[in-house]
């Protein structure tokens, strides 16, 4: 299927594509991951990589990340390279990405903020992991699922760094209609080089163009409706008081798809929390942002 996007042609064939995307263990060299997929709730699995490090800190538990919303591992492959020759590694991808197994009719209470907190306790549970010992990364709608578990007590850590957090997800008026409307998925499929020419204008940063147009490209186009229907509604409470997690937010000004305001509102509302500026959201998924990263974790010692 060819997509005129209007500046660019689009091909898209979307079973090699995912085929390719969200499933096989990723090649960054001697260190090797296990690719397993737990059960989150009956019918429902999602995938998990785990890199184990004989040569990590025993002073420190494992790394564990969750990427934003439709994320590859592709983006953070540079990132996860580099730290995974240094601590051990956990990384989850969330249900509304097209490696999770659901053998089951979706709909969108299927991916609310609450159910992907759920699904992250049960991988923790699955792994036999204490919560205490964790030091969470994690970007854009992972970073909203922890914020809003650590709220609720549902999880908890050592530390955590949420890049990009969403306070909300204000989703442009042309995109909610779409988003709303009652069309047959063949039109929501038609509709994705669209939405990808979109988001490549409004984004700055060529790094993240290049990222988010080969992520949205890559979906399971059911599974990303209903999460975007999901998250329409959804919100952060404006009290984050309750957080005892050891927070960091990171975020770039020169990010335009992430409100920096909303941002900076997030940091101030969670006690003690740490606000780090990076040069661009690109930077924090380079193996470089481990400099900040590294900072930040010695400085709880």
């Amino acid at each position: 299927m060819i997509i005129d996007s209007g500046e660019y042609k689009i091909e898209i064939v979307f079973e090699a594509i995912m085929s390719e995307s969200w499933s096989g263990v990723p090649d960054i060299g001697e260190n090797k991951a296990e690719e397993i997929w737990i059960e989150v709730e009956p019918e429902v699995s999602i995938r998990v990589l785990i890199w184990k490090n004989n040569d990590s800190d025993e002073g420190f538990g494992p790394v564990v990340m969750v990427p934003g919303w439709g994320s590859l591992f592709q983006g953070w492959k540079p990132l996860v390279s580099e730290w995974v020759k240094r601590r051990n590694l956990i990384y989850i991808e969330t249900r509304e990405k097209g490696s999770s197994r659901i053998n089951k009719r979706i709909s969108k209470d299927c991916f609310s903020v609450k159910r992907h907190g759920k699904d992250i306790s049960e991988v923790l549970k699955y792994l036999e992991i204490d919560h205490s010992s964790i030091d969470w990364f994690s970007s854009s709608l992972g970073s909203t699922v922890l914020i809003d578990s650590y709220q609720r007590g549902d999880l908890g850590g050592r530390s955590s760094i949420l890049l990009a957090p969403n306070y909300d997800f204000k989703f442009p008026l042309w995109a909610r209609s779409i988003i709303q409307a009652p069309l047959p998925m063949l039109a929501f499929r038609k509709l994705v080089g669209l939405v990808a020419w979109a988001v490549d204008k409004r984004t700055k940063e060529e790094g993240q163009k290049i990222r988010y147009r080969r992520a949205l490209l890559s979906q399971d186009v059911p599974k990303m409706l209903m999460s975007a229907r999901a998250n329409l509604g959804f919100s952060l409470p404006s009290n984050l008081s309750s957080i005892e997690v050891k927070c960091a937010v990171m975020t770039a000004s020169s990010d335009t798809l992430h409100d920096f305001e909303k941002i900076e509102r997030i940091a101030n509302s969670i006690p003690r929390c740490k606000l780090i500026e990076v040069p661009s959201n690109q930077y924090a998924h380079e193996a470089e942002v481990l400099s900040e990263i590294e900072q930040f974790h010695y400085s709880l010692a």
